[in-house]
This record gives C-alpha cells, structure tokens and sequence, in this order.
C-alpha cells in the first residue's frame, strides 16, 4: 500500500499484528488528546471553552492528574469549576431545585472532550481503513491477518461500515465475513482456552501443564471489553 499523510498511522496501527488493530487506534488517540489538554492546548481559549464545558471522564481526568503537570491541570479545572458554579448552582438561597438545571448538570456529568475528541477521530481513521480495504491489495492481506478484533470494536467497525459513507454496498459482504472471521475464530479459541482452565480443576488434570489457557480469563475480559483487566496483587 502506498503511503501518505493519511496512510501511515493506519499502516502503524496494523502491521504488529498483535492484538486489536482498533484497541491501538483508540490508545494511541487516548495518549495524544491527554497530552495535547496538558500541554499547549491549555493556552487555547477555544479548547479552554470546550473542556470548561464539557469536562473530563473519571478515565480521563486520572489520566491528566498522572501526567505530572499539576499546573495545567489546576488551570483547567480552575475555569470548569467555575462553568460548573455559574450554570448549575443555585444563585441565592431557599430556592426551589431548578428541574433544568440539574438535567443539564447531568449531562454534564456524563460529557468528557477527550471521549468526544476519541470518538470523532476513530471515525475518520476507520474511514481511512475502508478506503484502503476496498482497494484491496497489500492492506487487504494485513486486514485478514490481525490476531483478532475485540467485541466492542467489531460492533464499531460494523456499525461505521454500514453507515453513509462506509463500506460501498458491493464489498459489505466480504469485508463483514473479513471481520467476522477475526471476532470469531478468536472468541471460539478463547472459549476452548477458557474451558481448559476450568478443566485444571479437575483432580484428573494434576500434572498436566496449563499451555496457553493460563491467562485466557484476562485474555476474555480484554476481549469484550477492549481493556486489560486491572492487576492485582
């Protein structure tokens, strides 16, 4: 495939072949939009009235707060705390609940700019996957041989693929079964891995080694979910 501006980070994304392609799509987008609201976009007074208006994920905001940039994060949350005061908050005292305010507080609550900024972009990269796709040719080939695609971003990739402006009508065919075969020829192997472990449990398996059952329930919850289980201690 020949690459271009456009092209490149699509090439990045799926030439490990080591896991979801669409998992490192949405990661990489997840690092660079936390970095850019840390950074220099903290200065921007457009961004600056996007992110007081729509505020940050729990996800997200954890994520700012682990940068290390404590400044940019005390300047951000200065002038969204504010936002919060002057449109949700009461403005004297014994006064009714305002019914609006509090559905608009909750949709507040529930808005995240980087969620949105993610969203946005995974849209036009998968974009940039079907074109290349319906080419055919060496990204085809690279497409067909990822490890799998997780659950939730089968559903994505679908959905996006069906939607205007996705996958022309006479490739939908082909590359549904393409995906499909990554989702489940991996969730049937996962199944089978998952039953081994639980046949480890049985007294007639002692000895016997666990071979590559032994982390499938991480492996299954990273799966349908796209994201790796938290470590315990």
């Amino acid at each position: 495939m020949k690459e271009t501006i456009v092209t490149i980070p699509i090439n990045d994304l799926f030439a490990p072949k080591c896991g979801c392609p669409a998992c490192r799509m949405e990661k990489m987008l997840e690092e660079q939009y936390v970095g850019f609201v840390t950074g220099d976009a903290m200065m921007e007074p457009n961004i600056r009235l996007e992110t007081n208006k729509k505020g940050f994920c729990h996800r997200h905001f954890s994520q700012m707060a682990l940068s290390g940039q404590k400044l940019p994060n005390a300047l951000i949350l200065e002038t969204h705390l504010q936002e919060i005061l002057d449109k949700y908050m009461p403005k004297k005292t014994n006064s009714k609940p305002d019914k609006k305010a509090l559905a608009a507080l909750g949709n507040a609550l529930d808005s995240c700019y980087v969620c949105d900024r993610i969203e946005k972009d995974m849209f036009h990269l998968i974009s940039t996957v079907f074109v290349e796709w319906v080419k055919g040719g060496d990204f085809r080939k690279l497409y067909r041989e990822q490890p799998f695609i997780c659950l939730k971003h089968y559903k994505f990739i679908m959905e996006a693929a069906t939607a205007k402006g996705g996958i022309p009508s006479k490739y939908l065919a082909e590359f549904h079964d393409d995906t499909a075969k990554l989702t489940k020829n991996y969730l049937l192997s996962l199944k089978d891995d998952i039953s081994d472990v639980i046949s480890m449990y049985d007294y007639r398996s002692r000895g016997r080694e666990w071979g590559k059952s032994v982390d499938s329930v991480e492996r299954s919850i990273e799966f349908l979910t796209g994201e790796k289980p938290a470590a315990t201690d």
